[in-house]
Formats: C-alpha cells, structure tokens, sequence
C-alpha cells in the first residue's frame, strides 16, 4: 500500500482555518491525504466558531488542538498550504525543499457563526480540489 500523501496546512493561530482544512481535507480524500495542521504562533485553543462549524457538517472534532510548527517539523510532509499571508510570509525552511501552494481564507475570529460556515465550505470547495489536483502532479 502506498504511503498517504501528507498535507501541512499552515496558518498563523492554528485556531480555525487550518483546523476545518485538517478535518475536510482528512474526510474528503480519505485514505488517500494524511493532513495535519500547526500554526506560526498557535493560540490557546481551537475556536469554538470552527468546532460549530465542522460538527453541523457531520465531522469529527475530538482531538482537535493548536500545535506549533515545531510539532510537525519531522514528518514526512509532501505539501505545505498556507491559507493565511502571515503564515506564508513567516513559512519555515524545512529541512527539504517541499512543494508549496497559498491558498488564503477570510479569517472569521470573532464573526457569527454563519461566518464560519462560509469559511468551512470555501475551503471545501477550493482548498480539498487543489490538494487533490496536486497529489496528481
């Protein structure tokens, strides 16, 4: 069996957007992505906004937790997407070159639930197609 192709998805907080992409992109393309989120400067905990969201989609939350960069830094990551500019402007080096692409999202910290959900299906709908086109280079 082939290994599975591992995303990092890269955000400043690590609080929502990279959380709900490391849950759609795990769902969506199951068996096939491994995706794991950490973020530049983490926050204390997931936003509730993006637990909401992900669970009136039917998705698993359990687990879900910020983590910095440093957590992730020894995997075997095939991708990297930042889905915010801070995220992109500080990217780490890693220890190989890894393909990259940027991909931002509206930040909804703060806005109604409703602003989540939005953010929730934006990634859905363009982030989880371009992982899936560049896994097939």
């Amino acid at each position: 069996m082939n290994k599975p192709y591992t995303v990092l998805v890269l955000c400043t907080g690590n609080s929502c957007r990279s959380q709900m992409a490391e849950v759609l992109l795990n769902h969506d393309l199951a068996g096939q992505v491994r995706a794991l989120s950490a973020g530049t400067r983490p926050q204390p905990k997931v936003a509730d906004g993006a637990i909401e969201a992900l669970k009136l989609a039917g998705l698993n939350t359990d687990g879900l937790h910020p983590k910095d960069i440093d957590a992730v830094m020894h995997e075997d990551i095939d991708l990297v997407v930042t889905v915010c500019d801070n995220a992109k402007e500080a990217c780490p080096v890693f220890p190989r070159p890894i393909p990259s692409i940027h991909l931002p999202f509206h930040d909804p910290h703060g806005e109604p639930l409703e602003s989540f959900v939005a953010v929730r299906d934006d990634i859905r709908a363009r982030l989880v197609p371009a992982v899936r086109a560049a896994m097939q280079g």
